[in-house]
């Protein structure tokens, strides 16, 4: 597979398309429990109407996706929102035993326009011990919920990862302290692979910092070799219209030489890529998403998550009101899946959390979501569903 240093970023943007008048959640965080809108300074009063078009400036952007926003729920910081098992197929097809930790952190300073992290963080910077704490409960409650175990207190066969998601990015200073990279190093350097999540901005020294301290406490136990560091990166989308405006503050280059970085330092790499983001004309949803998935390829992505674009973060409802956004349904993440996974240079994942929010039909939805899951876990298509209700619609 090609190294981001050869990752041609005319190949996957260059083709004209035409443009009418589209949040990322990380894959597997809970979607949000409704909107709330708070009086605060700045933001929208409720029943005001929200009539004031997107701005083009990014500061501007970025009071306006504030004001859009509902009430935060309130966290404690020393506690991971929670914990689950899953099975992943590996690079050579081979399923591994995977933890997620959803942990609590400080909010991320981007403030993206699909994205309602948010209302699983904190507002200030997360003191330190916290992040440390949160990892070493969240594993002692986790251990023994898989026959793999954690590596902690069982040996157990087969190959185990653990994703430390946080909401944001692992290597900002604020959101976890690197006071606490030793001791999550220590309880995490049982396991084969570690996949911490990060935009590409932050991508650089502390990265090598707790690779180093991974692989210092790995040495320490009966073990071949070190876990290996894998980072997740929102791509989002290759569409330059959108991406510009979803307020990431990324470009395709920067978001190369991260993943450049991170080759050459021998760290695996991660990207999510939005199914119909906001300002992507819908119509040519799976064709931008086939290309953000080719463009992750040739940056030396080894997995690529698909997410649909969910609403449900104020901004994202009060673009879809002037048409610059519409939600995708099941058939098109369905069929963005299948184009993507075609001729594919390493695995593709479908979100599926929360996927019955893209549904209109309760008669084929679980045997969709069946057939989703089995492409997950095969990396293969599988034959559609057939529906006389919907006719796959």
């Amino acid at each position: 597979m090609p190294l981001a240093a050869a990752c041609p970023v005319s190949q996957h943007v260059g083709m004209a398309l035409s443009r009418p008048p589209a949040n990322r959640l990380a894959a597997h965080h809970p979607p949000p429990t409704g909107a709330d809108p708070a009086p605060a300074d700045g933001r929208l009063r409720p029943g005001a109407p929200d009539v004031a078009p997107f701005p083009t400036d990014a500061a501007e952007r970025t009071r306006w996706i504030l004001a859009r926003r509902g009430s935060r729920p309130a966290h404690d910081v020393w506690r991971a929102h929670g914990s689950f098992w899953e099975r992943e197929p590996l690079y050579s097809g081979a399923p591994a035993n995977t933890l997620t930790l959803l942990l609590t952190s400080r909010e991320c300073p981007w403030h993206c326009a699909m994205c309602d992290l948010w209302r699983f963080t904190v507002p200030g910077p997360v003191p330190e011990g916290a992040m440390a704490r949160q990892i070493a409960a969240a594993l002692a409650e986790a251990d023994g919920a898989n026959p793999g175990g954690t590596g902690e207190q069982t040996a157990g066969p087969g190959v185990r990862q653990i994703k430390l998601y946080n909401g944001g990015s692992f290597f900002d200073p604020k959101a976890v302290p690197p006071a606490d990279y030793p001791a999550i190093a220590r309880a995490v350097a049982g396991f084969d692979r570690v996949i911490v999540e990060c935009h590409p901005a932050l991508v650089g020294p502390r990265a090598i910092q707790f690779q180093a301290l991974l692989r210092e406490a790995a040495a320490a136990r009966p073990r071949s070799r070190p876990p290996v560091l894998e980072v997740a990166m929102g791509l989002e989308t290759v569409h330059p219209v959108a991406l510009e405006k979803l307020n990431k503050r990324m470009s395709l280059d920067q978001f190369r030489r991260a993943a450049t970085f991170l080759a050459e330092h021998e760290m695996a790499l991660r990207v999510f890529v939005l199914v119909q983001p906001p300002f992507q004309p819908p119509a040519e949803a799976v064709e931008w998403a086939r290309r953000s998935a080719d463009f992750a390829f040739h940056c030396g992505a080894s997995a690529v998550t698909l997410i649909p674009t969910r609403p449900g973060n104020g901004a994202l409802e009060a673009l879809r009101a002037v048409g610059d956004f519409t939600p995708p349904t099941l058939r098109t993440f369905e069929e963005t899946f299948d184009a993507a996974l075609d001729g594919a240079a390493a695995r593709v994942f479908a979100d599926l959390w929360n996927l019955e929010t893209f549904s209109t039909c309760p008669a084929c939805f679980s045997a969709r979501r069946q057939r989703l899951a089995a492409m997950n876990l095969d990396q293969r298509q599988l034959p559609r569903v057939s529906c006389p209700s919907c006719r796959g619609g």
